[in-house]
């Protein structure tokens, strides 16, 4: 008989697809009434004002339009997850071109020689670096690079592709979990709520740091175990294909670090930085991102000496290796087009509103923290979570006796679960995507520490009420 397998990426979210699409023909129809929130520059829903509305039950056809719909609406051919795509398909031709130059070969060989019996301490100073950029600005998409930078890295190591995967979706995952100013989630949820966003900074501090200590103590550790016994990895069976793969033949010399592979890594170097600059401090995104790396791989390829061919072949099949990780995005947003569609998404807000009257203080934060922890499985963005549930359910804590910058800690704390495990986050499945890790075998690895993190941020929450 053969050994059943967990399903792959793309399956996954097309059977979440049809679930939400299912639910569209149970759960009732209905709308908040929308007003705009001049704060926030965007429609928000007005406390009070559900209503039910003519149910749009989604059938088979709109199950088969929702990847389509997931790239842009067909309607008004506005974007939704073409422009990041797009920008996932650009990174892997550049990626690609700088790999050609034998530059990344050469410089991860002599990373190696000077780190040496120090390996293992890239691990928090990385998970350091990612960690604050999503406390600091949400870091999610823009991490999406560093995949394929620094698995090799990670390999060559001798760890597995789980930890160079873990280093960046982890720590910048608790970056966003731990938020203290990220405008995306913190300052967009502080202002739907009426709050100053700095209300409440104590705790939100006290969770990034110890949820910092926990996840780069629980990866080395995982690290550590690997380095020692590889049979011990979670990807042990695609040892040699993840070598092969990552590293372009472990029993291959490695390129010589010349004066040209020394300028085509600063090139490298210097484009990440530009693309921090310009998300930061100059509103930069995917549009302006994925330019930024066309030059760059023009650049990079012409420093390297390599031919017109060479550079558009390889740029053509770099953009090719991650293909895949441009449909799982797709897909994964196609998912809550159905059910924006469906009219089901303020049908389940507004029943969390209604299971959250007349709660103890202690019920009510931790309630609340549940509730967005579910409705980020169906919105995994950040800013569009806290404009939706904000304005409804951070009203509710004046009744409770909460302050309402406990109701921003508990969102905030939820809405950095997607950056770590939802299936429905494009971020997740295509770092994972990228590494060749399953999904199934993620989950073994992330579970024990997602049960700590969860339950560190209750008892946080909980303290924070007593105290308050």
């Amino acid at each position: 008989m053969k050994t059943l397998k967990f399903p792959s990426a793309y399956t996954i979210l097309m059977l979440l697809t049809v679930l939400m699409a299912a639910l569209t023909w149970l759960i009732p129809a209905g709308q908040y009434q929308m007003v705009n929130n001049e704060t926030l520059g965007k429609m928000v829903p007005l406390v009070g004002s559900y209503q039910t509305v003519e149910a749009n039950p989604q059938g088979f056809l709109d199950i088969l339009m929702a990847p389509i719909q997931g790239f842009y609406d067909p309607a008004n051919y506005m974007a939704r997850a073409v422009d990041v795509a797009l920008f996932v398909l650009v990174i892997g031709g550049y990626l690609a071109v700088v790999t050609q130059t034998g530059a990344i070969d050469a410089g991860i060989a002599k990373i190696m020689v000077y780190l040496k019996g120090k390996e293992r301490w890239m691990i928090p100073i990385l998970m350091g670096l990612f960690a604050l950029g999503g406390t600091v600005y949400g870091m999610a998409e823009e991490t999406i690079p560093f995949y394929a930078l620094l698995i090799p890295v990670m390999i060559a190591a001798g760890y597995d592709s789980v930890v160079g995967v873990a280093i960046i979706m982890v720590g910048a995952g608790i970056g966003c979990l731990g938020s203290t100013i990220n405008p995306f989630a913190t300052v967009i949820a502080s202002n739907a709520a009426e709050i100053n966003f700095v209300d409440g900074i104590g705790l939100r501090l006290a969770i990034l740091i110890i949820g910092w200590l926990a996840c780069v103590i629980y990866v080395m550790r995982y690290a550590d175990k690997v380095k020692r016994d590889p049979s011990l990895s979670l990807v042990a069976t695609q040892r040699e294909a993840n070598t092969a793969y990552f590293l372009h033949g472990s029993n291959e010399a490695a390129p010589e670090l010349t004066l040209t592979r020394k300028i085509v890594l600063a090139i490298f170097g210097l484009t990440f930085a530009i693309m921090m600059w310009g998300v930061a401090s100059e509103g930069w995104w995917m549009a302006e991102l994925s330019a930024l790396f066309i030059g760059s791989s023009i650049v990079a390829g012409l420093v390297g000496k390599l031919s017109e061919v060479e550079i558009t072949d390889s740029f053509i099949n770099g953009a090719r290796d991650l293909l895949g990780v441009a449909l799982i995005i797709a897909i994964a947003r196609g998912l809550v087009v159905v059910m924006d569609d469906g009219n089901i998404t303020h049908t389940i807000l507004n029943f969390a509103e209604g299971l959250l009257v007349g709660l103890p203080q202690v019920l009510f934060i931790n309630a609340i923290y549940w509730i967005e922890a579910v409705l980020c499985l169906v919105i995994p963005s950040s800013s569009g979570l806290a404009v939706l549930s904000m304005p409804i359910l951070a009203p509710l804590a004046d009744f409770a006796g909460v302050g309402r910058e406990l109701v921003v800690t508990a969102f905030q704390s939820a809405s950095g679960l997607p950056n770590l495990v939802t299936p429905t986050s494009g971020v997740v499945m295509g770092g994972l995507a990228i590494g060749r890790i399953g999904y199934s075998t993620w989950l073994r690895f992330i579970g024990p520490l997602l049960a700590f993190l969860t339950t560190m941020v209750m008892i946080l929450l909980s303290l924070g009420v007593v105290l308050s």
